[in-house]
């Protein structure tokens, strides 16, 4: 299990790093399509979290409802805070917050998909596979956003592989600490952090995800969501 963690949980951060190419070398084809995946992105993750995530929670632990809406909150809360910290009085103060914002954001962000690929794995190579890969599916999107944003601000190439570096790596960081502490937890205490992942698949497809989505207002979006879902279903199905 332990290598499985770290292994997808480094894959994981080479999608995040694979999206920061794409932009630095073709930034007017990634922003044009890169919809397309977080639309594939979203519907996996939650796909993910009511057909796996959830289910497994239930028949380990006690409670799991209360856990995910948890989970969806913590993140609500880490996003609203790291928003609304140190509001500025002039423009370019405004740019310059949204750039490191966004980065202190996305790291914490990182460290938890890492969190979350241990959680699955500690509770089941299934479980850990199907996490680990709504984790990398939305890796890559994040690799895009944070050197878009980045680049939006002003900052120079240096500085944004550096950001972007931090921000990949910190997912096989969150997953190497959480081996130390995963390790002989009780079932009910595995399904709480289980349904808390799931909260947090939930809310990032809900809260992040679909709304860029509803931006580009292209019906062939949908049509992607649901293929992400369908797939996962069937997967679900041929792994059972």
């Amino acid at each position: 299990m332990e290598f499985s963690t770290v292994f997808y949980s480094l894959i994981a951060g080479t999608a995040t790093i694979t999206g920061t190419l794409l932009i630095f070398y073709y930034e007017d084809y990634a922003k044009k399509n890169s919809v397309y995946f977080i639309s594939f992105a979203a519907g996996v993750m939650l796909a993910t979290s009511f057909f796996h995530l959830i289910p497994e929670a239930i028949e380990i632990s006690a409670n799991v409802p209360a856990w995910v809406l948890c989970g969806f909150l913590i993140f609500y809360i880490i996003q609203n805070f790291l928003i609304t910290l140190h509001p500025c009085a002039d423009e370019h103060c405004e740019v310059h917050q949204l750039g490191i914002m966004s980065f202190i954001g996305l790291s914490v962000h990182s460290f938890l998909d890492g969190v979350a690929i241990a959680v699955g794995f500690e509770v089941s190579s299934k479980i850990g596979l199907f996490t680990a890969t709504a984790v990398i599916l939305h890796e890559f999107p994040e690799g895009l956003v944070t050197t878009g944003i980045l680049i939006h601000t002003g900052e120079v190439r240096k500085k944004i592989w550096i950001y972007s570096m931090i921000v990949a790596l910190a997912t096989p960081f969150g997953a190497i600490a959480s081996l130390l502490f995963l390790k002989n937890l009780p079932s009910d205490i595995l399904g709480m952090l289980l349904a808390i992942t799931s909260g947090s698949f939930i809310y990032l497809a809900a809260a992040d995800l679909i709304p860029e989505i509803h931006k580009s207002n292209r019906k062939i979006n949908s049509v992607i969501l649901l293929f992400g879902i369908f797939l996962i279903l069937i997967l679900g199905k041929i792994f059972h």
